[in-house]
């Protein structure tokens, strides 16, 4: 056989690629191929025959690529620029017609204009970003936490539906696609078969069967599995005006440029579209070609959309309509309380095991007292039980007519299951906590394990199962201890070997340069997440006054909103007779005459109430510190309720906990002022909201700029907003800066501000 001059065998490599790229769109995106299986596997492996003779012919968007590369030892982290949001839920009618009422009044349309929605079913598998460069797929990644995901790019280069290069024309230099990837039901059943024949363990359902066959450090062994991608949106879009103007548009130009989108998205309008949409969808569940748990709705609009904009977790411009999840009925073994890292006591029921769902169910959360109060829930009671969400199990009603004779009501324990230190159930609250604190095994091993998480303090290879043999062998009882662990203590335990004694070592000593937002999540101050840490940071940038917060600092009247039958207006009441005249308070015959002479009549339980529980003199001493608050600058955090100020400034008020963070930075616990540079106060006291597309930096990198410089940056635009910093394609940001007459600075202005 003669073998093909270089020229020709160029062409045929060239004409092989768009061959299997053509007839991959017409398999994966049009579900109308042209040639048979055989057809197609003949001209790949004829590709892989000349890729193999000449290397030189092999490249990153080969077709040949799907077939894995050689193992990895572990997955590098990867860095979402534009965060991977979850989204919200509602599981009934009245829920979304809430959300689509505060989509109306956000956007500022009379509530009889219907919304264009585009309705989606909501996929049951793992989303992914994919990102391109000048056309090329360069990295994948999973969500992670929204901010930090896994670099995951060799297992997807496998997926025949994720396109290695774009087609068409009109994509920009950067690309960040979102998408879902899933496992068709025909393929998990014969993924099942296969392993049962070989006497492998099978998959539960096959989200789980695309979640393990994603996460292989092995490709080949991704590449062997039916895994299958539809996209439902975008990341980054970098250098270029976006392709469409609404949603549905986009995901059609994304169709375009190679990406396969369902073919049941559809355009709906108002919430009786998104209804119908959602009743046609859940009768043809069982007939679709992949599993789904329920529909997505979108604003169609992509600049309504900007409006909306998001909170913390997810957009305001989106939900996921949950189906009603299945359900099964089993018996009530037993119920026992957990004890989670904050000390809350969780009630949990140990199941009769059940198949619900996809999955074998044993165990099911009942929340807190007042809920198996409520529903009534006792051992040996018969139960539905289903998965919450599809995930969560959970008792949503006990089967009444089954229950025997000889049950008795649940009872909250006095003492923790765990230490034995007594359980506190404040009035108003449905959680009961143990107050043993770190001294409780519990709240310390969960503690131990939130501080040193990569959200936290990033504690590379302290896993859980290290922490739990720390703790057991009484090596740890605080953060501050893991800073003290020796090489030699680390070798004790088992599976730790001299390197990762070493490693862990390293990663303990990098950990202690780290921020103050991490830190302060680390603590695990409840209510306290990484969005509130970091408000708390900027917001006492001297620790020593975050430290010392009280609580009359956040709500003055909070002492006296907290007396037994005293709210917020009758605290406002008693405040205003006592600054009245402080004098008469203190030389009252008695304080119930005093509480009689307010101008409001207070109602006679309270006065009866508050006579009980102090003097004339104690209730003047709470009053007085009242009036000290008052007179100070109230600090007001968004996000901070009167819960969560209790838990905060007891948590800091705390002796013990005050001495584990004085042994942490006595340990080497530091951070640079925002993390990385000293920062300056020359933008002190200003705030800043960046929006559009910036060529010089990232939006993240601008942020943290200007925080280096003391300035607030924050996501929407109001009076007190100092500028707004505009990038190209800016959206209704600039559009409501200029109706509030709020200074615009474009980027050539920003870099001069910040240089």
């Amino acid at each position: 056989m003669m073998t093909p001059p270089q020229e020709e065998r160029h062409k045929r490599v060239k004409e092989l690629h768009r061959l299997i790229h053509h007839h991959n769109e017409r398999y994966y995106q049009l579900d109308a191929p042209e040639i048979s299986d055989a057809e197609y596997d003949a001209l790949l492996r004829e590709l892989q025959l000349l890729e193999s003779r000449y290397p030189e012919l092999l490249t990153a968007d080969s077709p040949t690529q799907r077939v894995g590369a050689a193992p990895l030892s572990k997955f590098e982290p990867a860095q979402h620029e534009v965060p991977m949001l979850s989204l919200s839920n509602v599981f009934d009618e009245k829920a979304l017609a809430d959300f689509d009422r505060r989509v109306h009044e956000r956007l500022d349309l009379p509530g009889s204009q219907a919304i264009t929605y585009v309705a989606e079913p909501k996929l049951d598998g793992l989303a992914v970003s994919l990102l391109y460069e000048s056309g090329d797929f360069v990295r994948g990644a999973t969500r992670g936490d929204g901010q930090t995901g896994e670099d995951i790019t060799v297992n997807l280069r496998t997926i025949r539906a994720i396109p290695l290069s774009l087609q068409g024309q009109g994509w920009p230099k950067r690309l960040e696609v979102r998408g879902e990837v899933y496992m068709p039901k025909a393929g998990f059943d014969a993924l099942n078969k296969r392993a049962m024949t070989q006497g492998e363990k099978t998959f539960a359902n096959p989200r789980n069967a695309a979640a393990g066959s994603l996460r292989q450090l092995d490709s080949k062994i991704t590449a062997s599995r039916p895994l299958d991608f539809f996209t439902y949106g975008l990341g980054v879009y970098e250098r270029g005006d976006l392709p469409a103007t609404s949603h549905y548009a986009l995901l059609m130009r994304l169709k375009g440029w190679g990406f396969p989108v369902s073919h049941d998205v559809q355009c709906v309008e108002g919430v009786e579209g998104c209804l119908k949409f959602y009743r046609a969808i859940e009768k043809r569940r069982n007939e679709l070609e992949y599993e789904i748990d329920g529909v997505v709705y979108k604003v169609d609009s992509l600049q309504d959309q900007e409006k909306l904009g998001f909170i913390s977790r997810a957009p305001r411009w989106a939900t996921a309509h949950k189906f009603a999840p299945q359900e099964q009925t089993t018996e009530v073994l037993a119920v026992e309380f957990q004890v989670g890292r904050t000390g809350a006591l969780t009630p949990v029921a140990r199941l009769k095991p059940v198949f619900v769902g996809g999955v074998t169910v044993s165990n099911a959360t009942l929340h807190n007292m007042d809920e198996v109060q409520r529903k009534d829930v006792r051992v040996g009671d018969a139960v539905f039980v289903r998965r919450a969400g599809d995930v969560i199990p959970e008792i949503p009603r006990v089967v009444f007519e089954k229950r025997p004779t000889s049950t008795h009501p649940v009872v909250l324990p006095t003492h923790c299951p765990i230490c034995c230190s007594p359980v506190e159930h404040l009035a108003g609250q449905a959680v009961a906590r143990c107050t043993g604190g770190l001294f409780c095994p519990a709240q310390r091993k969960e503690s131990l394990k939130h501080f040193a998480s990569r959200q936290a303090m990033d504690i590379d290879g302290l896993g859980s199962e290290l922490i739990e043999q720390l703790v057991d062998l009484d090596y740890v009882h605080d953060p501050s201890d893991l800073y003290h662990l020796t090489y030699e203590k680390l070798l004790t335990l088992e599976l730790v070997a001299e390197k990762t004694a070493q490693n862990l070592l390293t990663a303990l000593e990098a950990s202690k340069k780290t921020t103050r937002d991490r830190f302060l999540f680390g603590l695990g101050i409840p209510g306290v997440g990484r969005v509130l840490a970091e408000t708390l940071g900027q917001t006492f940038p001297n620790f020593d006054q975050l430290m010392d917060i009280k609580l009359g600092q956040f709500f003055p009247l909070a002492e006296l909103e907290a007396l037994p039958g005293v709210g917020p207006k009758m605290a406002k009441t008693l405040m205003n007779c006592y600054r009245e005249k402080p004098g008469t308070l203190v030389n009252a015959d008695s304080l119930d005459a005093w509480l009689e002479s307010c101008h409001a009549k207070l109602p006679k339980s309270v006065v009866t109430g508050l006579t009980k529980q102090f003097s004339i003199q104690t209730f003047a001493e709470t009053c007085a510190r009242a009036g000290h608050f008052l007179q100070q600058k109230t600090i007001r955090i968004p996000g901070v309720s009167h819960v969560i100020a209790h838990h905060i400034c007891d948590f800091f008020a705390n002796e013990k906990n005050r001495a584990v963070i004085r042994r942490l930075f006595e340990a080497g616990i530091h951070w640079d002022e925002q993390g990385g540079e000293n920062v300056s106060s020359s933008l002190a006291g200003k705030t800043y909201v960046i929006t559009g597309i910036l060529t010089g930096m990232s939006r993240d990198e601008a942020k943290k700029q200007l925080q280096l410089l003391g300035a607030k940056v924050t996501s929407s635009v109001s009076k007190k907003t100092t500028a707004v910093i505009v990038g190209e394609a800016p959206g209704s940001k600039k559009d409501k800066a200029e109706a509030l007459n709020v200074q615009i600075l474009d980027e050539a202005a920003f870099m001069k501000l910040i240089e």
